[in-house]
């Protein structure tokens, strides 16, 4: 059986590490470098470092900072925000970042994940997908009089704008375009602490060929059970619950194999 994977996330905007509600309501959560290094020796199987407003700001990810943090830790580790060239991940790479994420540039250009695949390879390249359960239209009723319809939206630019792709269709391009993971962000429990999307993950899970990583409301040690259980993730993502010790990675872990999870120790 494969090993699950715990993955604390750095979420950074203007050099800190910061934490929101929603993907809004941002506060400090300290400094980044620092945050990597107590992770990568509390056992975190991987880290993922998001520069949340490249791509709004319309700027590249902080290249100096990805290469503090790459040497500063000794486990594999994912660098997202404002890419959208093979240039880009070539210096990102370069930096050394183990993984690139696209997600706004993927939406924008979908032919860029086959792209990125081919030159680099898909292990490295993941898509991140942020998604939201809201109304898409009209539906035609029996009745005549319209029903409404909802389904889970991808989101683009940080969580700010709707697309129209529909997050179970878009997934599965992507894995067909060459990406080797999607992480995957229900907006509808960021930041909640009220549990993750069981049911989007369960579904996305199901349907991908590749690693699926969850992300998005985990609270409690039994979140990250359910996680891996009913939503069949291949990893858990999380970023308050870590930054502001509510969680502490060894406990986590031991928990999990205590109820039956792989998890390396």
């Amino acid at each position: 059986m494969l090993t699950k994977r715990i993955i604390p996330c750095l979420d950074i905007k203007d050099g800190r590490t910061v934490k929101g509600t929603n993907f809004v309501n941002l506060r400090d959560a300290g400094d980044p470098v620092a945050l990597a290094a107590v992770y990568a020796e509390q056992g975190a199987d991987e880290l993922v470092f998001l520069d949340i407003t490249a791509t709004v700001d319309g700027r590249k990810t902080l290249i100096e900072l990805v290469r503090n943090v790459a040497h500063t830790i000794n486990i594999p580790f994912t660098v997202g925000g404002g890419i959208s060239s093979v240039a880009d991940v070539s210096a990102l790479l370069n930096a050394g970042a183990d993984k690139i994420s696209i997600n706004s540039s993927a939406v924008r250009n979908p032919a860029l994940v086959d792209e990125l695949a081919l030159e680099f390879g898909s292990q490295c390249i993941v898509v991140a997908i942020d998604t939201r359960w809201i109304e898409v239209g009209e539906e035609p009723a029996t009745s005549g009089s319209g029903s409404s319809s909802y389904d889970h939206i991808v989101h683009t630019h940080g969580g700010r704008k709707p697309t129209e792709l529909r997050t179970l269709a878009w997934a599965r391009e992507v894995e067909e375009r060459g990406a080797g993971e999607i992480l995957l962000t229900s907006m509808d429990t960021d930041g909640t602490k009220a549990g993750f999307a069981l049911e989007l993950t369960a579904q996305i899970s199901g349907a991908a060929n590749i690693p699926v990583i969850a992300s998005g409301g985990a609270g409690t040690m039994d979140h990250f059970v359910d996680v891996f259980t009913t939503g069949k993730a291949d990893a858990g993502l999380a970023a308050s619950i870590f930054h502001f010790k509510e969680i502490e990675i060894p406990a986590l872990k031991t928990y999990l194999r205590a109820n039956g999870i792989e998890m390396r120790l």
